[in-house]
């Protein structure tokens, strides 16, 4: 291993206890935002800046490769991060999750694994890595609380991606363990908005509805024809309301357990086509391929953690899909394809 590859951290503590106290984040601080132009870390970005951050900082992945380890030790300690959001991923729906297992697995680790490293070795105090709702098992009881974690079976079409969110949400524990920082994990229920992945391939349930419906409506097509049965529950969050409870939970949270971020409420997967259907103006029927899997029947996150945080979710289902659609059709031409 190289020299800028190694972790050279504080020194370890023998207590699994971490003496902080959450307050307000210095604005004037360097703020690294690992996936600065995704869906999530784009919303980060504004809203620090909307919040009188000075000095938040990012790279595109052409500019820096994550799975780059002397690449992202380099780059940390060239930029010194007070605070650093870990956002990046690779990421995508049921169909890109059972295609490229491995991918999802050996990307995800690879950058979880650098960033975090990297933050350690420069003495990054606050760090926020962000996982994803699917961590927890196929068949938890629901409400998901945060301890259901590591409890059952996972969903067998994103098993290789959850099993990589478990991995970070265990190295920002061990951190929190061996070195006594305060670094915390927050799980995003499933989440859509500006700068969401549109791919007819790669992307989630709800911009590929969007994208489907919107393209239907346009052609004037008299049918839509969608995946599974259209009963499972999914709840879905707008991601400037996760930007709004990232940064709530760094100043008023501390605690080695992830913290559920989310809505409270689900809706089935046809509901939610209806209203996409609605709000893009299609006219025509919905069909259902039977044949196709339905993932997991229901996925609901309990938030009581997070309310007793103070946060609370602000942007309805479908205001929140009226700015989405708008904005994927002001971006149709440029988006992720």
């Amino acid at each position: 291993m190289s020299g800028s590859s190694a972790i050279d951290g504080p020194a370890a503590t023998a207590s699994d206890g971490v003496n902080y106290t959450p307050g307000e984040l210095d604005r004037d601080a360097t703020f690294y935002i690992a996936g600065h132009r995704g869906l999530v870390g784009s919303a980060i970005k504004r809203k620090l800046e909307a919040e009188g951050f000075e000095n938040v900082v990012g790279k595109s992945s052409s500019e820096l490769d994550l799975k780059d380890r002397d690449a992202v030790f380099g780059y940390m300690a060239e930029t010194k991060p007070k605070y650093v959001v870990l956002a990046a991923a690779k990421v995508g729906g049921i169909l890109a999750n059972s295609t490229y297992p491995v991918d999802f697995l050996s990307d995800n680790v690879r950058i979880q694994v650098n960033v975090l490293d990297a933050a350690l070795a420069n003495d990054v105090e606050r760090v926020a890595f962000l996982g994803s709702s699917c961590i927890y098992p196929k068949f938890a009881a629901q409400p998901i609380r945060e301890d259901s974690l590591l409890t059952g079976h996972l969903e067998e079409t994103n098993d290789a991606y959850a099993i990589a969110k478990i991995a970070g949400i265990l190295h920002t524990q061990a951190v929190r363990r061996q070195y006594g920082l305060p670094w915390i994990s927050a799980m995003p229920t499933n989440l859509y908005g500006p700068n969401d992945n549109f791919s007819p391939k790669g992307s989630h349930v709800l911009p590929a509805l969007i994208r489907r419906y919107d393209e239907a409506a346009r052609a004037g097509a008299q049918s839509v024809t969608n995946w599974g049965t259209g009963t499972p529950r999914r709840e879905f969050l707008h991601a400037d309301d996760m930007a709004d409870a990232v940064l709530h939970l760094l100043e008023h949270y501390d605690g080695p357990e992830q913290v559920n971020v989310g809505t409270g409420t689900d809706v089935t997967i046809r509901e939610i086509a209806e209203t996409i259907g609605g709000v893009v103006g299609f006219k025509g029927e919905t069909e259902w391929d039977t044949s196709k899997p339905d993932g997991t029947p229901q996925k609901l996150l309990d938030v009581s953690k997070l309310a007793e945080a103070g946060w609370r979710s602000k942007i309805g289902l479908e205001e929140g899909l009226e700015r989405t659609v708008a904005w994927y059709r002001e971006h149709v031409d440029t988006i992720r394809q």
